[in-house]
């Protein structure tokens, strides 16, 4: 066998800075097994990963650029200007779930910003295993703000001499290991030492490098060294290219614990690889499976369920993508519903909110409609034992329905279900609801599946809140816009009317139609339609006050070019950043014919029985609230008996790649006007096709038939 041996092309830091020996020295002093320097961007929202030691090459280039603003750890302290401690993963997953997710592994941190005075410079973190301690010992507080300080000097200092350290285009990856004489060869002898040992032993550095193998090992991944030296593991040993295999090395790195997966080689034989973590890498030991039954005492066999670990945190990561886009409570159930009851085998799940002190179901999925009742109106803080005050803002997990009797009496376990994950929804510090995952048999929570389902409870609850403030927001500017528009049209011998308004799909912002008839006199009348460009608040209220516009110039006699006009100036006044469409017709019942002025908006079409259709070309002048001196042309159109008018907005007609004379032409053609037929029903005709689709735009639509004789 060779005995040469490989190091990581990255384990020897390039480049080499004077942050390096205070990074090296804090990583020392304080036992910490990972140590990071990060430094500010120059315009200061974005934190460079400058230096580390002891972080996996694949996890360093991910988080090597964090933004200011994002929920993580370092940008938090930086932003806080406080130190940051974090005890493992449950308590990560609680605070930042989104990096809980991302770094899935047990591991405690801590994490100081770099400053003086009131300047920062960076962030300074080092890492433990977890477990160790609740909270950061009194001497370990000490390491790290004098590092912070002597950071913040060094700093300081290189800026005022005009030589400011900035961060290179890459993390420095600093080498752990002690330097060593000149005379001294301990590969060697370690290399002999192992060789005589039945059990297969190889070296990784912290980016999972080969850096020695033994001859049997060798043997047993079927390969030799000079194609295993120098390279990662499961890189250069096919059969071993396995995320969840890979998963395993990055948790012991992280966590520092020892973890262990088996594999079979291409004969099918199983083997077990067991990973011991230590500063300057990983010691592997590998064994045929039936010989691994001689484990280390006091080491938990934690390989046995990563592949489904791997596959939940593959789902837990798309959710985090999908939940951005959820609008509604309901599509946040369904979201979590789908990526996370078939992963973790979840019969029921439901989202709870306390209303006057009552439990309320915002949404559920798998329940029955009797559970879903029981949950409502249940006080929201159930009585408990004094040994188990209640805290809103923990997870608590019931493995069994004696568990859950034991610590809440009145508990009711609904459809039948015998365990339970009870998961705060928790923004801002302040609980919102909480969610509730239930299984129809006992299920033992572990330690990964705890973290990671707190974590997830951290996700819902931001993209619940969201879709909360949207509802709120979306039902307060429906309910606006609804009250804006006519809840009847005055009725007028010789004057058939029918309209139709239809708000956007639900998810989809809201609209700023808007439609009116206005009676004149006993045979005037004037009509309008349009629309406020905006989908929004600030739409749905312009709306109401360009139609109050239009009624008080109609009442006081303006012809309809001087309603568009003087409408269009107070519109100039009022949002001179919105534009609006509108059409305005005037109606004599008694001369049979109709004044029409539009502003940009879409023409109208008159249809009479046995006649096709017309598109009126209005010659439409400029938008409301683009020129003050905008004025309108009119044109008289003359409105036989039994003829029908039909003013409409966009919603109705636009389609993705239609072109727009193509929609209009397609709407005239589909407007049959039969002798008899209600305008009411022909109404319904026209909406039914736009209605049955996604719209994410309103419609409305104002039908008037001269009904004199």
């Amino acid at each position: 066998m060779r005995e040469e041996t490989a190091s990581s092309p990255g384990a020897a830091a390039t480049g080499s800075s004077p942050l390096d020996e205070l990074l090296a020295e804090a990583v020392a002093s304080a036992g910490a097994h990972i140590g990071v320097v990060y430094l500010l961007s120059e315009d200061g929202e974005m934190l460079l990963m400058d230096a580390e030691l002891g972080l996996p090459a694949p996890i360093a280039k991910a988080w090597a650029r964090v933004r200011k603003n994002d929920p993580v750890p370092v940008a938090a302290a930086v932003r806080e200007r406080r130190m940051i401690w974090l005890s493992g993963r449950e308590h990560m997953a609680r605070k930042f779930p989104a990096a809980a997710l991302s770094l899935p592994y047990h591991f405690a941190v801590a994490i100081c910003p770099i400053r003086t005075g009131d300047t920062i410079w960076g962030g300074f973190l080092l890492m433990w295993p977890s477990g160790r301690r609740p909270m950061l010992s009194p001497a370990h507080r000490k390491i790290m703000d004098a590092t912070c300080a002597e950071l913040g000097e060094l700093l300081r200092h290189a800026a005022e001499e005009g030589r400011p350290i900035v961060p290179g285009p890459r993390p420095r990856v600093l080498d752990p290991r002690p330097s060593r004489g000149a005379d001294a060869d301990p590969q060697r002898v370690a290399l002999e030492s192992l060789n005589r040992l039945p059990d297969g032993f190889c070296s990784l550095d912290v980016e999972g490098r080969v850096i020695l193998l033994t001859a049997p090992a060798a043997d047993l991944l079927t390969s030799c060294s000079s194609e295993l030296l120098g390279k990662r593991l499961w890189e250069a040993v096919p059969w071993l290219d396995d995320p969840a295999y890979e998963d395993r090395y990055r948790a012991a790195v992280v966590g520092r614990q020892v973890t262990s997966f088996t594999a079979r080689d291409p004969a099918g034989r199983p083997l077990t690889f067991r990973f011991y973590p230590g500063m300057t890498g990983i010691t592997v030991r590998i064994t045929p499976a039936s010989a691994a039954t001689d484990r280390t005492p006091g080491v938990p066999e934690t390989g046995a369920d990563r592949p489904t670990r791997v596959i939940a945190l593959h789902e837990m990561l798309h959710l985090a993508t999908t939940l951005a886009r959820a609008v509604t409570a309901q599509e946040v159930i369904d979201l979590v519903a789908d990526h996370v009851m078939p992963v973790y085998d979840v019969q029921a799940l439901a989202i709870l909110t306390s209303e006057g002190g009552r439990l309320r179901v915002a949404a559920s999925r798998g329940y029955s409609r009797q559970a879903v009742g029981e949950f409502d109106g249940r006080p929201a803080i159930p009585p408990a034992p004094e040994r188990h005050p209640f805290d809103a803002g923990k997870p608590a997990f019931f493995s069994t329905w004696d568990e859950l009797r034991q610590t809440y009496p009145d508990a009711v376990a609904s459809d039948d279900m015998r365990a339970w994950a009870f998961l705060p929804l928790v923004t801002s510090g302040r609980p919102i609801g909480t969610c509730v995952l239930a299984y129809d048999r006992p299920h033992h929570f572990s330690t990964d599946e705890r973290a990671t389902l707190t974590a997830l409870a951290g996700l819902i609850a931001q993209a619940f809140e969201r879709a909360r403030l949207y509802d709120v927001k979306h039902q307060l500017a429906q309910y606006l816009q609804s009250s804006l528009l006519p809840h009847t049209l005055p009725e007028m011998p010789g004057l058939d009317r029918a309209a139709r308004y239809v708000p956007a799909t639900p998810g989809m912002d809201i609209g700023g139609d808007f439609y009116d008839l206005i009676r004149l006199s006993d045979t005037m009348a004037a009509a309008v339609i349009g629309d406020v460009q905006g989908h929004d608040v600030t739409a749905a209220a312009l709306m109401g006050q360009v139609r109050t516009a239009v009624h008080a110039h109609a009442t006081a006699g303006a012809s309809p070019g001087e309603v568009l006009t003087h409408t269009n100036r107070l519109l100039m006044e009022l949002s001179p950043d919105r534009f609006t469409s509108c059409l305005y017709v005037s109606l004599d019942l008694e001369k049979h014919s109709a004044c029409l002025a539009s502003a940009g908006h879409l023409p109208p079409l008159l249809g009479r029985p046995g006649v096709p259709t017309r598109v009126i070309d209005t010659s439409p002048g400029l938008l409301l609230g683009i020129d003050p001196e905008a004025e309108y042309a009119t044109l008289d159109l003359p409105l036989p008996p039994g003829s029908v008018l039909t003013l409409y907005t966009d919603g109705l007609i636009e389609q993705h790649g239609l072109d727009l004379g193509d929609a209009i032409a397609d709407l005239a053609g589909r407007f049959v006007l039969s002798p008899g037929l209600p305008l009411h029903d022909l109404a319904d005709s026209l909406i039914e096709p736009a209605a049955l689709d996604q719209r994410a735009d309103d419609i409305a639509v104002l039908l008037l038939r001269d009904a004199t004789r």
